[in-house]
């Protein structure tokens, strides 16, 4: 099984990855909570479509165009469906446009991290922002754990495609124990392979572990930042203004 996701050893990522971690806790705070108000919706617009330029960057076109098409459909029915429904629908409606708006940014950059960026590369930046290995090391296993269940996931439904078992056929009873039940399995079973691949390769070690893996701060990791900071001043001036 392949550490490497989207990038390769000889390809670095155009973030570092705790440029990464600082984007998922602002896009969760910003995005996700709607922290700050209307005071700060135009920060909030830039790091709600800063996912998108990202997976751009990483060449992840399908996943980009996909998430573009569901925050458009979004839009279109906030603006033209929505004013003119009432009751249940409209309920309804307002919950689906609420939940989408708010997470899927926050779910699109946490794809672009966990995509573009290595184990070896994670732990490097727990190391120089001394996390202790206590907490480093089941993220480790956990960074790996959902790419690897989607790979396990893809391989059941193809073979079940295969058996004609699908929601759309005669056999969609069989769905919930052919599909379900391995997938519980194969997750069970890929958690204890992952924690042995870390334990194999020294995590838990006392002793400090060295890392080929060179992380540092480029020209983007600078420009994030800076935005970042012009966002916490911008919300600072409004509290106390």
């Amino acid at each position: 099984m392949s550490e490497d996701t989207w990038t390769s050893s000889k390809k670095k990522s155009l973030l570092d990855p705790r440029t990464k971690l600082l984007l998922i806790f602002v896009e969760a705070v910003l995005v996700l909570a709607t922290t700050g108000g209307e005071h700060l919706f135009w920060f909030r617009v830039v790091f709600a479509m800063l996912p998108f330029l990202l997976l751009l960057t990483a060449k992840r076109y399908k996943t980009c165009f996909i998430g573009l098409l569901v925050l458009g459909v979004i839009y279109f029915l906030e603006y033209t469906v929505f004013p003119y429904v009432n009751g249940a629908i409209a309920g309804i409606l307002l919950i689906i446009i609420m939940i989408i708006n708010r997470f899927l940014p926050a779910y699109l950059m946490g794809v672009y991290v966990m995509g573009s960026t290595t184990v070896s590369e994670f732990k490097a930046a727990m190391d120089k922002l001394y996390v202790p290995d206590a907490l480093t090391i089941p993220m480790c296993v956990m960074f790996r754990l959902f790419p690897t269940i989607k790979e396990e996931n893809d391989s059941i439904r193809a073979a079940m495609k295969m058996r004609g078992i699908r929601f759309c056929g005669r056999k969609a009873g069989k769905m919930l124990e052919y599909r379900v039940v391995p997938m519980i399995t194969c997750t069970a079973k890929i958690g204890e392979e992952l924690s042995a691949s870390a334990l194999t390769r020294g995590l838990g070690k006392e002793k400090k572990r060295t890392n080929i893996c060179h992380i540092g701060f480029g020209w983007a990791d600078i420009v994030i930042f800076l935005l970042v900071a012009a966002t916490l001043v911008y919300w600072i001036l409004g509290v106390f203004a």
